[in-house]
């Protein structure tokens, strides 16, 4: 074999060895995206002309996020927090609206306290992605209807929705990052939101201790019972 054949078959070999690789490297960032981002990843495919433009303005995310000094809470702040959103919670029973408004400057508070900017609305879904991509369409949709109660145009069912959406968020803002504990939570978070996304656009979690505005519990026998006894013993 002439020396200019072995010379085609090296320079074939080599540019087959360069594109696997290239290949591999491509697949393996693409899976590593798709890891981080979650739903992110696919909602920001659809909105850009092709993948490889989808992918650059999620490395952008990530290079912009790991110049923010984002920062844990610390254990009294989390408790503080807690507080808030449980008497933002309570309020909601009488005035849902004013609830709704209180409950998404909680959330932005917590992210300002996280050292998140919030300064504009799409610049804070950009930075919450890189570590927020599973519960950001909670915090997309009630944002959304949020906007829509400033202008009277929200049921009580959906500010009570807002309300589950927003905590969604807030939640997983107040926990620890990188534990465990937090990463099966935000596990748990996305099964039930792939469970219930024929509901609202945005799916939303088990609608646990968020009362509804207009809901009254019926008094059942047993209940009637206990009060008749305790009124027995009065006497």
């Amino acid at each position: 074999m002439s020396t200019v054949i072995w010379v085609a078959v090296v320079v074939v070999a080599v540019v087959a060895i360069v594109a696997v690789g290239y290949f591999v490297q491509q697949q393996q960032r693409r899976h590593r995206l798709r890891d981080r981002f979650g739903p992110e990843y696919e909602r920001t495919v659809q909105e850009r002309e092709n993948r490889r433009d989808a992918e650059q303005e999620l490395i952008a995310r990530e290079q912009r996020f790991s110049s923010l000094d984002i920062r844990a809470l610390d254990a009294g702040t989390r408790e503080i927090y807690t507080k808030k959103w449980m008497e933002v919670q309570e309020r909601f029973v009488d005035a849902p609206g004013f609830a709704v408004t209180e409950a998404d400057h909680l959330v932005t508070s917590v992210m300002a306290e996280r050292g998140y900017p919030t300064e504009d609305f799409e610049q804070r879904l950009s930075d919450l992605s890189v570590a927020h991509g599973r519960t950001l369409d909670h915090y997309r949709e009630a944002h959304e209807i949020s906007t829509r109660a400033a202008h009277k145009e929200a049921s009580t069912e959906e500010l009570r929705q807002a309300m589950v959406h927003y905590r969604a968020l807030f939640e997983e803002l107040l926990e620890a990052p990188g534990s465990s504990a937090n990463d099966s939570r935000a596990s748990r978070r996305a099964e039930t939101a792939d469970g219930d996304s024929g509901r609202t656009g945005a799916t939303v979690p088990a609608d646990r201790d968020v009362p509804r505005a207009d809901s009254t519990e019926p008094e059942t026998a047993d209940d009637a019972e206990r009060a008749s006894r305790r009124d027995t013993q009065g006497r």
